[in-house]
C-alpha cells in the first residue's frame, strides 16, 4: 500500500504566530484566527473534512460498483465540529453530505450502500473515536 506524507511549519506564539501546510500540490497558510475564529485561512480540520469528503465518495462509488452500479456523480462535503471540551479544544464530531447521481438504482439500496461506505472508509475507520453522521440524498434524473 502507499505512504502519503504531509508537513506543517509553525512560527511564532500560538495567537500570534502563522504556518503553512503542504501536500501534494495543496499549501496553505493557517494561523489562530483561521482555527478558532472566522479568520482568511485553512486549518487542520478543513483538512481533515476534505480528506474524509474524498474518502468516503470513493468508497462510496467503490460499493456501488460492485453492486452493479456506476455513479455519474458523488459529491460530498464534510462539516467538522471543533469545540471545547473540558476547557479543551475537541474534535466533536463530523457529518458527511453526499448527493449521488446514480442510475438504476432505488434509494433503500443506494441508503445501505452509503451507511457501508460511511462506515467502511479508511478515513472513517481512522476517525471512529468521533461521531460520524451522514445524509445522503440520490438525485434523480430528467
Amino acid at each position: 500500500m502507499a505512504t502519503r506524507k504531509a508537513q506543517a511549519v509553525w512560527q511564532g506564539s500560538l495567537k500570534d504566530g502563522q504556518g503553512t501546510m503542504k501536500f501534494g500540490t495543496f499549501e496553505g497558510a493557517f494561523t489562530y484566527a483561521s482555527r478558532f475564529e472566522e479568520g482568511t485561512g485553512t486549518n487542520p480540520e478543513e483538512l481533515i473534512g476534505a480528506a474524509h469528503a474524498g474518502c468516503f465518495s470513493m468508497s462510496l462509488s467503490s460499493n456501488l460498483g460492485k453492486a452493479g452500479f456506476t455513479p455519474q456523480r458523488i459529491q460530498t462535503q464534510a462539516t467538522v465540529y471543533l469545540e471545547r471540551v473540558e476547557g479543551k479544544s475537541r474534535i466533536t464530531r463530523i457529518h458527511l453530505d453526499c448527493e449521488a447521481q446514480v442510475p438504476g438504482i432505488d434509494n433503500e439500496a443506494f441508503q445501505s450502500i452509503a451507511e457501508a461506505a460511511k462506515s467502511g472508509c479508511p478515513v472513517s475507520a481512522a476517525l471512529s473515536a468521533v461521531e460520524i453522521t451522514l445524509t445522503a440524498r440520490l438525485l434523480t434524473f430528467r
